[in-house]
């Protein structure tokens, strides 16, 4: 994180927690850098997508802002819900333009699945990821985590309570368990 260390990181939260604008306006600058980042690691396969960085950003925030007072643990924490919150917006936006049918070209991820619909792919990855929660909720909160919200290994571990190595090989399960089951839909 830019900026801010952990210890006012959380000092901020807490204060945002009990009701300080000022905190949370100052925690957001703080992030907007990392969220950008992670905005654009998601956004980077996107093509013909009307949806910029920055939108997308500002839709998560909205999404962040409007869960009020939640009880933030911290720093990997406000980043996990970041992930989460970025990763909606993605597939609200994309469920509204199918809606509007409008033709947009294919949304390419890292899963190497060819797809005849242009916008399917990620709704497709994030219905394997809410199988994968169903089955085994800690490794769809990696994926969330890893691929959504480009955390790294070590902040993952950190939000789990658990090592990184832990970490590293449920993401290669949880990676190839997605690829077999977005293989065979």
């Amino acid at each position: 994180m830019s900026g801010v260390g952990e210890h006012d990181t959380r000092a901020l939260l807490v204060r945002w927690r009990g009701g300080d604008m000022h905190a949370r306006d100052a925690l957001f600058a703080a992030f907007y850098p990392d969220l950008r980042r992670s905005a654009a690691a998601m956004l980077r396969g996107e093509r013909g997508c009307s949806l910029s960085t920055g939108d997308l950003v500002q839709e998560s925030v909205a999404r962040l802002v409007a869960l009020d007072r939640i009880d933030w643990a911290d720093a990997q924490h406000f980043k996990a819900l970041s992930a989460t919150m970025m990763r909606r917006a993605l597939l609200d936006h994309l469920r509204s333009r199918r809606t509007n049918k409008r033709k947009h070209e294919k949304v390419e991820l890292l899963t190497g699945v060819a797809l005849d619909d242009p916008d399917c792919e990620i709704e497709r990855l994030s219905a394997a990821l809410d199988d994968l929660a169903r089955i085994d909720p800690e490794r769809a909160d990696i994926v969330e985590m890893r691929y959504f919200g480009g955390l790294e290994i070590r902040d993952i571990a950190a939000v789990l309570g658990c090592s990184e190595a832990t970490v590293k090989r449920r993401w290669a399960s949880a990676r190839l368990w997605l690829l077999a089951e977005m293989s065979d839909a």
